[in-house]
């Protein structure tokens, strides 16, 4: 790629970036939210068409003007949300969008499958519907899809984002192997160590502008977090002791169906303290969206369940079960809740940030005009405090990127003053100095005497913020361990059996 431009209006996504992706080799690509990695790679992919610029494959220039002349090209990308349709089979979304001749033989596409899984490594079975697969199971399906159409070069997006540790090793595995066979391979994330682990080249990108690229031999965490931020960041995360922890979240027996009847959360009980950060670990769709809503009057829960909140300063106890959470709030208790969903439930999209700050204030007025001024000041300190890349405070929040999303939500949240915060991943989507800057505030509040709620995907880090881990498989609680001395292994296991101590004897 050469000199490749692309803008959004007046935001410059790529500015003349040159990059170069080698055969038989693992290339990581680097850089903080907003700083064009993804837009570079749709290019490559053709989601996005260049203004600017131009793209060789194999020495010869080209056009890539859709995803059909990428595949053509051998080109193919993973992206971070799955583009499958859970009611065919893994043979079926292979095939789909596939010129053929005559009919459809099935057969002959379940041993292609089988090659391309022997060849590389993979566990496919082409007649498991998609439905049935778990979420590693649904990524090794894309990659097999790329593969099957003739891929030689592959760009996997934050690919290891909701994988247990023993699935990210195997995908990794994989990786190797591909790259063994002379493929090409481009992988963003935001995981330093995995960046170490599996790539032999990084390439760092900075608003949009081509940094640099280095040996992974050659380098370390450190001096790769200072080439994407442009200068000294400090990479480790503090747990300070909780100070006088006194229970402030009691859940009891609590149960939590889907509309159709299937219980996706069974019988969790655990203590939320102040003053400590209690971290949530399990595969994704383990039950955590579910715990979280539950706690904040979001889902109806079952008979039996209960969730009692205790006041800071008289002992007071209120069951929060059956309340909404307008009932939650009117009780006087301060409950603030970063949700999975950033626009679906967290923000409106077509509302800036000022407009998105009144939401959780529009209640205090009492005139008929509503007072836009703290909710104004309120979102330009958060856009400088957490260095939000967006046009103006009201410019609507819809049109950022994910991580820019995700700032304006968690910074509003923490800005309410609460007793209990819940967050469910609060640093998804973020690059590695927003994260810290997310870990450091988290721990203010912690400090502060709040009772931290923190659903995690990235194991390390939970190891190092959490107080205790409480670790969820197939919707229940497997155990609550203490971060401090729990290993990564462990945490794995606990994910994904019920009784992992006799799985890790």
């Amino acid at each position: 790629m050469k000199d490749i431009t692309k803008t959004f209006g007046p935001v410059v996504a790529n500015d003349k970036v040159s990059l170069t992706i080698n055969k038989g080799e693992i290339l990581s690509l680097l850089g903080e939210n907003g700083s064009g990695k993804t837009t570079l790679m749709n290019m490559l992919s053709g989601i996005y068409f260049p203004d600017g610029g131009q793209i060789f494959v194999n020495g010869q220039e080209v056009t890539i003007s859709s995803p059909k002349d990428a595949f053509e090209l051998g080109i193919g990308m993973i992206h971070q949300h799955f583009k499958l349709v859970d009611v065919f089979t893994a043979a079926e979304n292979i095939v789909l969008g596939l010129e053929g001749k005559g009919r459809l033989d099935l057969k002959e596409v379940g041993r292609k499958v089988r090659e391309i899984c022997d060849r590389y490594g993979f566990d496919v079975d082409p007649n498991q519907l998609v439905c049935d697969m778990s979420v590693s199971q649904k990524q090794t399906l894309e990659i097999v899809k790329v593969l099957y159409r003739g891929a030689d070069i592959l760009i996997l997006d934050e690919p290891t984002a909701v994988l247990t540790p023993q699935e990210t090793d195997k995908l990794f595995a994989v990786m190797r192997n591909m790259k063994a066979d002379g493929k090409a391979i481009v992988i963003i994330t935001h995981k330093l160590h995995e960046v170490m682990d599996v790539s032999d080249r990084v390439a760092v990108l900075r608003k949009g502008q081509y940094i640099g690229d280095v040996a992974t031999c050659d380098t370390d965490p450190q001096k790769l977090t200072d080439m994407m931020v442009g200068r000294a960041v400090k990479l480790n995360i503090d747990r300070p002791a909780p100070v006088d922890p006194q229970d402030r979240l009691r859940v009891e027996h609590l149960t939590v169906k889907d509309k159709e009847g299937v219980t996706v959360l069974s019988d969790a009980t655990f203590t939320l303290r102040s003053g400590e950060i209690l971290g949530v670990a399990g595969i994704s769709g383990s039950g955590q969206k579910e715990l979280l809503e539950a706690i904040a009057g979001l889902q109806n829960v079952e008979p039996g369940s209960r969730v009692v909140y205790i006041e800071p300063e008289s002992g007071k106890e209120h069951d929060l079960c059956g309340l909404d959470p307008l009932k939650i709030r009117q009780l006087g208790v301060h409950l603030s809740f970063v949700p999975e969903d950033r626009l679906g439930m967290g923000l409106v999209g077509t509302m800036g940030m000022t407009g998105n700050m009144m939401l959780k204030t529009y209640g205090r007025g009492h005139g008929p005009l509503v007072d836009r001024r703290p909710s104004s000041k309120l979102a330009t300190d958060i856009k400088e405090q957490l260095e939000v890349m967006t046009p103006g405070i009201n410019y609507p929040v819809r049109r950022l990127s994910g991580g820019n999303v995700q700032k304006v939500l968690v910074g509003r949240e923490i800005a309410a003053d609460p007793t209990v915060l819940m967050t469910a991943y609060a640093v998804r989507g973020l690059d590695i100095n927003t994260s810290y800057t997310i870990y450091r505030l988290l721990n203010e509040q912690k400090q502060k005497g709040v009772a931290v709620l923190y659903v995690g995907e990235d194991l390390d880090v939970l190891l190092e913020l959490a107080d205790r881990i409480l670790v969820l498989c197939a919707g229940q609680i497997s155990g609550i361990v203490d971060g401090a001395s729990v290993t990564k292994e462990q945490v794995g296991l606990m994910m994904t059996h019920l009784n992992w101590k006799e799985a890790e004897a």
